[in-house]
């Protein structure tokens, strides 16, 4: 009896329930959650768009599920990857996993165990779509934000070389220019790359410590440590870091103890062999009330700048955010009349692009010109400095060494002629005037006349370097 009673237990689970009932329940459910992660799989790359979903939601793994808290886990192959899908995607994951009515409540991404740890980040642990920690490590880094990365910045030759020298330092190799020091108006992309260095440089896996701050906070904490009398820890925490990066370090000037203190943490760090990357709204020279032996020192690696961005790269910029919706439609008649009207600043011009997305999925309305008009009209009046032709043609002038008349006269000679069509092209391309009223401006040309030179001037740029350096330079002069 003693012997039927031990086989009785021991083909039972926990409860009573028996063992075989509880592997054939589980392996049901475990088919089910699979064939509800390949509908959300589905769904999502319909949403995302293929490119988008086989470079970060395709290599995620189903993970174990806790019907008592109701939390997925979803495993990413990096930390990096975990972040940037947490960020990007986290809320959309927890919403399509809600409508699959399996009780999840909540969707983790975590790193897959035993892939190198890049980096720690500390954020709100009740935060959707949050990232969890898989592994221990001493790396860390703090204050970044991971989905700023190289490959959502868009490149001209406007910020080509600031881009080159950011991958440089952040490259896995020692780099041939350190610090490198950064510069541009604002909302131009500075900060972007700060960002993206640090995600780079954390996908190496080395362990290494990484530090991004703004020069606002280095002062403020730099103060609370000498009130707090702990200037040891502050002092420790910075060069402990292997890559250091300073935002706005135009506002540490007239700050003497806060300089005198920085100009100490990156003599070290760099004599160590750490790495520096510096933003600043203007050049090294160009920084008053700041020591000279900090300037000195940061203009001693490489000093990169940012000029305004061009019509195209704006346009380039529109694009790419549209792509990265996914399912937002938006015509390109309304990317161009947002990338037309704002000038100023990249991240306005980001922002703009996402108040009318917003907008339109709220009031679930399709995205027009008119809709543009009015949701962005605040922006665009900020921007409404209207170029006009007679701008365009002294610049021309100016650019081609011809005089301004020339630019209605009848000669036809080709030092004239071809000054005169890129002229007309850019009135095409930079005011609002139809092409009768550009021919009357030029001279009383009729209106095939600048047809015939836009597409001359758009077949030149094409196959010739020289003019397209021309309009390039000449754009970002009218509209900066």
């Amino acid at each position: 009896m003693a012997q039927g009673l031990e086989a009785t237990s021991t083909e039972r689970g926990r409860g009573g329930v028996p063992t075989d009932s509880l592997k054939t329940a589980q392996s049901d459910s475990s088919e089910q959650m699979e064939s509800a992660w390949e509908s959300v799989r589905a769904g999502l790359r319909r949403d995302v768009g293929a490119r988008l979903f086989d470079q970060w939601l395709r290599p995620l793994l189903l993970g174990p599920f806790c019907a008592m808290t109701g939390t997925l886990d979803l495993v990413a192959p990096s930390e990096f990857a975990a972040n940037y899908v947490a960020s990007n995607y986290g809320l959309r994951l927890t919403l399509a996993w809600r409508m699959q009515n399996f009780g999840v409540k909540e969707v983790r991404i975590v790193r897959r165990a035993g892939a190198p740890r890049a980096l720690a980040l500390v954020g709100d642990s009740s935060a959707v779509g949050q990232v969890q920690e898989v592994a221990g490590s001493d790396a860390f880094a703090e204050g970044f934000r991971p989905r700023h990365d190289f490959a959502s910045f868009v490149v001209d030759d406007s910020n080509r070389l600031a881009l080159t020298a950011a991958q440089s330092l952040a490259a896995e190799k020692a780099p041939m220019f350190n610090p490198l020091f950064i510069h541009g108006g604002t909302g131009l992309g500075k900060t972007h790359l700060l960002h993206a260095i640090a995600a780079a440089y954390a996908q190496h896996g080395t362990g290494r410590a990484i530090l991004y701050m703004s020069a606002e906070r280095f002062m403020t904490e730099f103060v609370n440590a000498i009130r707090a009398n702990d200037t040891m820890a502050f002092k420790a925490r910075l060069r402990s870091a292997r890559l250091l990066l300073i935002d706005d370090i135009q506002f540490i000037a007239g700050k003497g103890p806060t300089q005198e203190e920085f100009l100490h943490t990156i003599n070290e760090l760099a004599d160590s062999g750490a790495r520096i990357a510096i933003a600043a709204d203007r050049a090294p020279q160009q920084i008053d009330g700041v020591d000279k032996r900090i300037l000195s020192r940061l203009a001693g690696g490489l000093v990169a700048d940012i000029q305004p961005a061009g019509l195209e790269l704006r346009l380039a910029i529109l694009r790419a955010r549209r792509e990265q919706h996914g399912s937002a439609v938006v015509g390109d008649e309304v990317i161009e009349l947002i990338a037309r009207s704002i000038r100023t600043s990249i991240r306005e011009l980001e922002g703009a692009f996402n108040k009318l997305i917003a907008y339109s999925q709220l009031m679930g309305r399709a995205v027009t010109i008119e809709m543009a008009e009015t949701v962005l009209a605040d922006s665009f009046r900020a921007n409404s400095r209207r170029i006009t032709i007679d701008e365009i043609q002294r610049a021309c002038a100016a650019h081609y060494r011809i005089d301004t008349s020339e630019m209605r006269s009848a000669r036809r000679a080709r030092a004239v002629a071809r000054p005169r069509q890129v002229a007309m092209y850019l009135a095409k391309k930079l005011t609002p005037r139809s092409l009768p009223e550009i021919g009357r401006i030029f001279g009383g040309r009729d209106h095939s006349t600048v047809i015939h030179a836009v597409r001359t001037i758009e077949a030149l740029r094409k196959d010739n370097a020289d003019i397209d350096a021309d309009i390039r330079t000449l754009q970002r002069q009218l509209e900066g």
